[in-house]
């Protein structure tokens, strides 16, 4: 079966087609900077236009809360003026498919979850423009009764922290993620995003890409903690930047014998989104 698989991300918009675990005429756009709901109706029209004609059903993985059909942003500046937009209906009635919808790190935490060797409860760790999250447990798929489930972006890091825009102050979205770490940035890096000041060999650079990387381990061990999960995949485009994930890994050392945890880089690296959701749409899941 051929499922038309979308990816809604804070930064760019992507589509394809997937058969079994083969991806296709993959397609993206950037995310429509209004970000409102029209302009994320046009963009999202046009974008899989030339591909709806030979898909046989729908599946999406989108950033925010998707509950029942609806999408609600966590995190409004990620992908704002989205409180309870239909996204499965509106999917539906231009495409006139049926319509799958599941969060983004959710959708790609059971993508990674099928590409393990063994079987292991898996923590899956985005960090991106913001930081997402999903568990695997038993072989099953946490999505919660709300949806909220594996949002582990939106825990606590630092109580004194900056404010988060999902209004708690201190989350790990707010210190670690691409649009945190260029939040946090000062002096001749204000104004920059994450992956310039990625590649600028300074001491603020280094220190801002440090304490994101400590951030993220410090939340592995909690994560370990809560799940005694045997691995955690880190993915993103923060996750997966050249020499990232070994820094997140000097600091989980650091911690007690007890919150160790196997790490890997994504397997399906940045499309582990549209995978997953084409995954589970396709019932091979829960």
């Amino acid at each position: 079966m051929t499922t038309l698989a979308i990816d809604i991300g804070g930064t760019k918009l992507a589509a394809a087609w997937v058969d079994g675990q083969v991806i296709t005429a993959r397609r993206e756009c950037p995310t429509p900077a209004s970000q409102t709901p029209r302009a994320l109706q046009e963009a999202l029209r046009t974008l899989i236009a030339p591909l709806v004609a030979q898909a046989e059903q729908v599946a999406v993985a989108s950033t925010g809360i998707v509950h029942n059909g609806i999408l609600t942003s966590i995190n409004p500046s990620n992908l704002g003026g989205l409180a309870q937009f239909p996204l499965v209906e509106f999917l539906s009635t231009i495409t006139d498919l049926p319509v799958m919808a599941i969060n983004d790190a959710q959708a790609a935490a059971w993508a990674e979850f099928c590409a393990l060797p063994d079987e292991d409860d898996m923590v899956f760790l985005t960090v991106s423009t913001g930081v997402g999250g999903g568990v695997v447990l038993n072989g099953k798929l946490q999505r919660g009764s709300g949806g909220l489930a594996g949002h582990l972006g939106h825990t606590l890091a630092d109580p004194k922290g900056p404010l988060c825009g999902c209004g708690r102050r201190g989350c790990v979205e707010a210190i670690a993620s691409g649009r945190g770490i260029a939040a946090q940035a000062q002096g001749e890096l204000a104004g920059l995003d994450a992956k310039t000041i990625f590649s600028r060999d300074t001491a603020q650079a280094r220190k801002l890409v440090a304490n994101s990387a400590q951030t993220l381990a410090r939340l592995i061990a909690d994560a370990k903690a809560i799940t005694d999960c045997q691995v955690v995949v880190v993915g993103g485009s923060v996750g997966l930047a050249q020499g990232y994930l070994p820094l997140v890994a000097e600091y989980l050392s650091q911690e007690p014998d007890v919150y160790q945890v196997s790490l890997r880089a994504a397997h399906y690296r940045h499309d582990a989104g549209l995978l997953g959701a084409a995954l589970l749409a396709q019932g091979d899941a829960l």
